[in-house]
């Protein structure tokens, strides 16, 4: 306050000091200003510019004449700027702001040749050059322009704009002209609305209710949010922007998803914070607060107004100065130079002219075309010129976003904008207005991209995302970490992901949520169609993929030991046993009775007393076994007759054996051959096996709209097919696959769900490739302002190689089913395993079993014959035979010697004789030498 009192202070004594000294040495020059309020910004820019002239020169006196007139009434407006003329003379008339009333100012100053300023936007209208009109608002054709350019830059692909005046329509008019209209193009990207009369209009602001007025922009807003459109472009009076913001907010107009274009100049003055809103805004203006020469004059209307409207307590923000401020104080500044530097050369002398008189002011056209064509490069919105009908074409426009200056244009360079905002700005900047409020994404439940979660402990209440798991929601989380904003997960109501209806002329599922702004993002296996991005913008792609074919692995049978025995069957097996046995006793007989099968059982006697035959029962079996196993026998038989039935057991052998041989390699490689369908090509080329796709999915829609021959082959016949081979979900497409008989459906679905359902179901398969290639993205509005924020996320957790591990995460580590085998049975299909031929083994050791089991009995009779002849107890044979038996080393053995006469009648004998008939025994059994010299040798035969 100290500083304050001492500006006063000084501020006063400057004052005293110059009328005391000066007051008769100064030409007095009046200047006459018409404002619409009492108390305006312009007005003190106006009086706080002449005032400070007045105290920092003492040649020329510069007289204010402040009126405040009615925005409405030019004829009142015309009585005040006559009556002014006439009793004061003027060198200069500024304003009015109100655009009703300029035009009979404009008229009267231009019959009278007096300077007139104007600082608000009027429509252009045609000029001469000696018009003593000068408009330091900016041009409005090149205002326009501007506009336009900057439109172009927010890469809006669509639009609503949404204006309060025709007027307003005007200002826009280089905007429209971005969009060639056409009525039959159902995406026009513009789309025109009127706000109509809101609460600021006279007309109504004296007969209706608060309630009222703050609902007249409530049907319109409503309108725009069904359209579905989240880019609005707001041409309305500073008053009502705030009125309109908040009556969005309340139809959900002012989401995180929804970007404003302000273009009112003033737009920048307005306190958003009040609105709590994660919406982008962007305003305009040509107000740079940072220049030193804003921050110069913005200290002298404080100053100002503290000595001259203390009452007032006036406290000036550089953000709160309005343009028409900051024009006047230009435009006052400008005047006061040009006729300071003219009245150097010629002394400035108004006169008093009555607008009937026919009288012009002499000095009024020379001071107006110097000004015209006089450069100020100090004005705090810039560098000030005009062209020769003083229209200023000199000016920048700021593009502002959050108070921070993003982009400048430039009149002087009006087909480009100058972005003075680093991408890594722009995506701060992005973040964090995300950050302000809550995204909503919708889903659809379908494993593993979504579930709901089941309680981990009895009593447990689940709200809110924790209803959820699955992959998608843990990469929502991970990329709401990296970008720091919270969301919250809904359930799309129909459960579908998105497609057009053309009956219905409407979207569904999760891409109808978007576009009726009931959600900000959607995210689940939804696959990226150029269909769907037409209506909404996808991220960058977190999933790879293709279509692939489901189909059903080759039905296991059941284990069978004796697949060997299949070639036959049990008739024929029968039949051939019966054969065998029958076949070696006719042989046994027709043998006996062939002459030709009796032989000389010694071939040095010519003569022999008797003849044998070989041929006994045990003979012929082997001979028919042997024939049969295909190994031949030793011993052949020799009579005619003998040998015609061995041949035709031959011939029957031959054709059994090689008939069982091709069919026992057939029947153990029946189940190891390959599906006939490995591709494509494959079903299309067969009509048996049925194939269908998800109805109403992308994988639809690929084979619908495909050129490829194959693929529209496909589509027919699956279009034609009865019943439908559709269905509803994936889930319905595998539950298909699996329990249809025969393998006679196949399902075409991705190659990610694909993964994910032969994880655990092992009587499924993916046959062939990817048919195309495509990915899974995160569907968002059109435009969506924080897309490159969720892309840049996306890449990092690519980069990071989280996303292949919420993968393995949820295709592998989080299934409650076992996972199948990795080496599946049809990949080993070239292998005979040890079941498909065990009971060839088994055989084998049943067949070796008997015959040991059989030799061991024949051991044991065999002994029991010893222990007869040799007069030994049987423990007693068998110790020697199994001695003997055991003695591998051994491969000859003597006859039993006989037992003489005498030691056979002596069955009573002393131990002597009897341990020497055992020890002769064991003699000829074992082969000892030493038993010659304790027993008596052995008679020759």
């Amino acid at each position: 306050m100290k500083i304050v009192y001492q500006n006063v202070v000084w501020l006063l004594s400057f004052v005293a000091y110059n009328y005391l000294c000066f007051a008769n040495k100064q030409n007095a020059i009046t200047v006459g200003a018409f404002f619409s309020e009492e108390n305006s910004q312009a007005r003190l820019a106006f009086e706080s510019a002449i005032y400070t002239t007045n105290l920092m020169q003492d040649n020329v006196h510069y007289n204010p004449h402040v009126e405040v007139i009615p925005k409405m009434d030019s004829f009142q407006c015309s009585k005040i700027l006559c009556n002014l003329t006439q009793h004061y003379g003027m060198a200069g008339i500024f304003g009015p702001p109100s655009l009703t009333t300029t035009p009979i100012v404009q008229s009267i100053c231009a019959n009278l040749e007096i300077p007139h300023i104007q600082i608000n936007w009027r429509p252009s209208t045609p000029f001469s050059e000696r018009d003593t009109f000068l408009n330091f608002h900016p041009d409005p054709e090149l205002l326009f322009q501007g506009l336009a350019v900057i439109v172009k830059s927010l890469q809006w692909r669509s639009f609503v704009v949404l204006y309060e005046s025709n007027e307003g329509l005007i200002r826009l008019q280089d905007v429209l002209k971005i969009q060639n209209y056409n009525k039959d193009n159902k995406y026009n990207t513009i789309l025109v609305k009127q706000l109509g009369p809101g609460p600021d209009h006279r007309h109504v602001k004296y007969f209706v209710d608060v309630l009222y007025l703050l609902s007249l922009f409530r049907p319109l807003l409503k309108e725009i949010h069904n359209s579905t459109e989240t880019h609005i472009i707001l041409d309305c009076a500073i008053e009502s922007t705030i009125d309109v913001l908040k009556q969005a907010k309340e139809v959900k107009l002012l989401e995180s998803v929804n970007s404003y274009f302000l273009t009112n100049l003033d737009a920048h003055t307005l306190d958003f914070s009040v609105l709590d809103t994660a919406a982008n805004i962007t305003t305009v203006r040509i107000i740079n607060p940072g220049d030193p020469n804003f921050e110069r004059a913005l200290q002298n209307w404080q100053q100002y107004a503290d000595v001259h409207y203390p009452e007032l307590n006036i406290n000036l923000k550089p953000f709160s100065i309005k343009t028409e401020t900051a024009l006047m104080h230009d435009a006052v500044q400008m005047f006061i130079r040009g006729v300071n530097e003219l009245h150097l050369t010629g002394a400035i002398e108004p006169q008093k002219l009555g607008c009937h008189s026919g009288h012009r002011w002499r000095d009024g056209l020379r001071i107006s075309s110097y000004l015209k064509a006089k450069i100020d490069p100090s004005g705090i919105t810039g560098p000030v010129k005009f062209d020769p009908v003083g229209r200023r074409i000199n000016f920048t426009v700021y593009l502002v976003e959050d108070n921070t200056v993003i982009a400048e244009w430039h009149a002087n360079n009006p087909e480009s904008i100058n972005h003075l905002r680093s991408e890594n700005d722009t995506l701060s900047a992005s973040i964090k207005s995300l950050q302000k409020g809550v995204v909503i994404v919708s889903s659809r439940l379908g494993p593993p991209y979504l579930m709901e979660r089941k309680p981990r402990y009895e009593g447990e209440i689940i709200t809110g995302n924790d209803r959820y798991e699955g992959f998608s929601m843990d990469l929502i989380k991970a990329i709401a970490d990296v970008l720091g904003f919270k969301f919250e997960f809904k359930l799309a109501k129909d459960g579908k992901y998105g497609n057009y209806d053309p009956k219905k002329k409407e979207w569904n599922g999760l891409i109808k949520d978007l576009l009726d702004g009931k959600a900000h993002l959607a995210i689940c296996d939804l696959t990226i169609t150029h269909q769907r991005r037409e209506v909404v913008d996808f991220s960058m792609p977190f999933m790879r993929l293709g279509i692939s074919i489901l189909y059903k692995k080759a039905e296991m049978k059941d284990i069978n030991m004796f697949a060997f025995l299949d070639p036959f069957s049990i008739e024929v097996w029968i039949y051939t046993a019966t054969l065998y046995l029958a076949i070696s006793v006719i042989i046994y007989f027709v043998a006996r009775m062939a002459p030709g099968d009796w032989e000389n059982p010694h071939p040095c006697d010519e003569n022999p007393e008797e003849l044998e035959n070989i041929w006994d029962l045990k003979n012929c079996l082997w001979l028919t076994l042997g024939s049969i196993m295909t190994q031949g026998c030793d011993i052949l038989p020799k009579g005619i007759s003998s040998r015609m039935i061995a041949s035709m057991w031959w011939f029957f052998s031959l054709i059994m054996t090689s008939s069982y041989t091709a069919n026992l390699a057939a029947f153990l490689t029946t189940d190891k051959l390959e599906s006939s369908i490995g591709s494509a090509e494959d079903l299309a080329k067969q009509t048996k096996i049925k194939y269908g796709t998800v109805e109403g999915g992308a994988t639809q829609a690929f084979f619908k709209e495909s050129n490829y021959s194959t693929f529209q082959r496909m589509w027919t016949n699956m279009a034609q097919s009865k019943p439908s081979v559709f269905e509803k979900n994936n889930g319905d497409g595998v539950r298909r696959v699996q329990t249809t008989k025969n393998r006679m459906y196949a399902f075409l679905m991705e190659s990610s769900q694909i993964e994910y359902e032969i994880e655990t179901k092992c009587d499924l398969k993916q046959i062939g490739g990817w048919l195309d290639s495509k990915g899974y993205g995160i569907a968002m509005p059109i435009d969506y302002p924080y897309r490159s924020a969720i892309n840049t996320a996306i890449l990092k957790l690519q980069e990071e190689t989280k996303l292949t591990q919420l993968k393995n995460k949820w295709w592998k580590k989080m299934r409650t089913e076992p996972s199948c085998p990795k080496g599946s049975s049809e990949e080993k299909s070239a292998e005979l395993a040890l079941a498909n031929v065990g009971g060839v083994f088994l055989v084998l050791a049943i067949g070796v079993s008997i015959a040991f089991c059989i030799s061991v009995l024949e051991f044991l009779w065999n002994v029991r014959n010893v222990s007869v002849e040799e007069h030994l107890t049987y423990l007693e044979a068998l110790k020697v035979e199994l001695i003997f038996a055991l003695n591998v080393w051994i491969t000859k053995k003597k006859t039993k010697p006989k037992i003489s006469e005498s030691s056979s009648s002596h069955s009573g004998g002393d131990a002597k004789s009897i341990a020497q008939s055992i020890l002769h025994g064991a003699g000829s059994f074992l082969h000892l030498n030493m038993l010659n010299k304790i027993g008596t040798p052995s008679r020759d035969e």
